[in-house]
């Protein structure tokens, strides 16, 4: 076998050859040198054990990944001894063909061809997003996997203990979710002829709970705080801190924030793109210092193979997902000792702001992009101060 030199290890057997290509595939990933010099031992040590096992690279599988693994404990290491270890190594090599690629696990059942017969329904006939779809597929096999019987004589009664049982064990919201996910799975069983009876109106509505309590904003000195605690000497606060003026002043999801692209940016119109939900895309003004915030970040950033304007610090280098929106929400609220909150209070921070500063209901619908004005209608609640003087005395108490 063959012998790959990198410029401080020798790999030797099977994988010699794409030594120096997985070091390099994992610097352009973002991963720290002492990280990257770890990985290419962990190469060389798979690579030895291939070779005594008189393995080429191409019987390299997941099966064959975990013996490797085993075979690490056995000896008693305490390092590479995890089956997630192999996970960017077998990726390399599937990318550049080396080794086959992953088998695809079917998960058998009964319900397997109706699954799938119902998911190109709701992508092909219905158009829905690969999010819905997902949620929708999942409230189908839980209540799939519940039905004893044949679907034919599937009853209302049945319909109304599957909900019975499961609503309890979620919050509100959960419920709500799974009421609208079992509602297109029934009435798709009835138009294929699936069930006879049409029982979409054996699921009931879910009690809207949202206009009984206000929208919880964050106070402008919390704020302030979340703010003031990014330190915008390093890149990662330059980040943090034009992340959380978009959500703050703009009143942005956290999705929104993680789909901006470099392009939806327009300097010259002093406007931003924002691609929301159902695909729809908006263009907001770009307040000042907003956009002098992103562009000390993007100066620090430096240019990138990535078009996402918000980038992971740390490896595998890309695009920040939402829960890396609400990660850098939470480690602010850390540092500035503010209770945690989540990134979506920071849009309903951002509607309470705006009406105290005399915006109308129809001005703030427009920057938070509500389809429907009584959406935004919540928000008038929200002036405690100015709700005061019209509450009526209690009997009896004083005014």
């Amino acid at each position: 076998m063959g012998v790959g030199h990198v410029s401080w290890c020798r790999v030797r057997g099977p994988l010699a050859p794409w030594a120096a290509g997985y070091e390099l595939w994992l610097a352009a990933r973002g991963y720290a040198r002492w990280s990257v010099r770890k990985r290419v031992c962990q190469l060389a040590r798979l690579s030895s054990w291939l070779e005594r096992e008189g393995l080429a690279v191409g019987e390299l599988n997941e099966q064959r990944a975990e013996l490797f693994v085993a075979s690490r404990r056995e000896a008693g290491c305490v390092t590479w001894v995890t089956s997630r270890c192999m996970e960017l190594p077998l990726v390399y090599l599937r990318e550049v063909g080396a080794a086959p690629p992953a088998a695809v696990v079917v998960s058998e059942g009964p319900w397997t061809g109706l699954l799938a017969s119902y998911r190109d329904y709701l992508v092909q006939e219905r158009g829905l997003a690969s999010s819905t779809v997902a949620g929708y597929e999942r409230v189908a096999r839980l209540f799939l996997e519940q039905q004893p019987g044949r679907l034919e004589s599937l009853t209302a009664a049945e319909v109304s203990g599957f909900l019975a049982q499961e609503c309890p064990r979620r919050s509100v919201a959960g419920a709500r979710e799974l009421v609208a996910g079992l509602r297109p799975l029934l009435r798709y069983l009835h138009v294929t002829g699936l069930i006879e009876t049409p029982l979409v109106w054996a699921v009931p509505g879910v009690a809207d709970l949202r206009d009984r309590s206000l929208p919880r904003g964050v106070e402008p000195q919390a704020v302030a705080r979340l703010l003031a605690s990014c330190d915008r000497r390093r890149t990662v606060g330059r980040r943090d801190y034009a992340l959380l003026l978009l959500l703050v002043r703009l009143g942005l999801r956290a999705g929104e924030v993680t789909a901006m692209q470099l392009e939806d940016l327009d300097w010259r119109a002093g406007e931003i793109l924002v691609r929301g939900k159902r695909d729809r895309q908006d263009r907001l003004p770009l307040p000042v210092d907003v956009g002098q915030a992103l562009v000390s970040y993007l100066q620090r950033r430096g240019p990138s193979e990535f078009r996402a304007v918000f980038l992971r610090m740390h490896a595998p280098a890309g695009a920040l997902t939402r829960v890396g929106v609400c990660g850098v929400v939470h480690d602010a609220c850390v540092r500035a000792g503010v209770a945690p909150i989540g990134a979506h209070q920071l849009r309903h921070t951002a509607a309470t702001a705006m009406l105290r500063e005399g915006a109308s209901l129809s001005e703030i619908a427009q920057v938070l992009r509500h389809r429907e004005i009584k959406t935004t209608a919540q928000y008038a609640k929200v002036d405690r101060a100015r709700l005061t003087p019209l509450a009526m005395a209690w009997p009896g108490g004083e005014s």
